[in-house]
């Protein structure tokens, strides 16, 4: 996968992402099923972002990009900063 086609989906996620939090913000609020995908299309989000970084990474120090994959959400998810 390209960094295009990663930065696509990432605007795809981001903009359901957006919905999501206008029916909210709307006073309509979120069912569970909503609630759910939101916390799912987060875990996603943090996914795609770091198969960018890891990307842009192997590409500093001379590798393959393409040989970067998408780590699963307990990686992802248990970044401190």
């Amino acid at each position: 996968m390209e960094d295009t086609e990663v930065l696509q989906h990432i605007e795809r996620l981001v903009g359901e992402e957006d919905a999501l939090y206008a029916r909210a913000a709307g006073g309509v609020g979120m069912d569970e099923d909503q609630r759910r995908r939101l916390r799912d299309v987060q875990v996603h989000l943090d996914q795609c972002w770091d198969l960018l970084r890891q990307r842009q990474a192997r590409r500093e120090y001379g590798l393959d990009p393409d040989e970067a994959s998408v780590r699963p959400p307990e990686t992802v998810e248990g970044y401190t900063g």
